[in-house]
């Protein structure tokens, strides 16, 4: 299973997934930043979206 999260601020909301123990991921499909690939504590990629 993959979680996409929208927010309305990739940058304000990073923060709060940091805080709560994931990473980025070292590959971002996205090269124009709608979306960034993270991983939580133990691996499983999710992703923030913007709107």
């Amino acid at each position: 299973m993959h979680l996409d999260f929208y927010v309305d601020s990739i940058a304000d909301s990073e923060p709060a997934v940091l805080a709560a123990g994931a990473r980025r991921h070292e590959q971002q499909p996205s090269p124009d930043g709608r979306f960034v690939v993270y991983l939580d504590p133990v691996g499983h990629p999710f992703c923030l979206c913007g709107e």
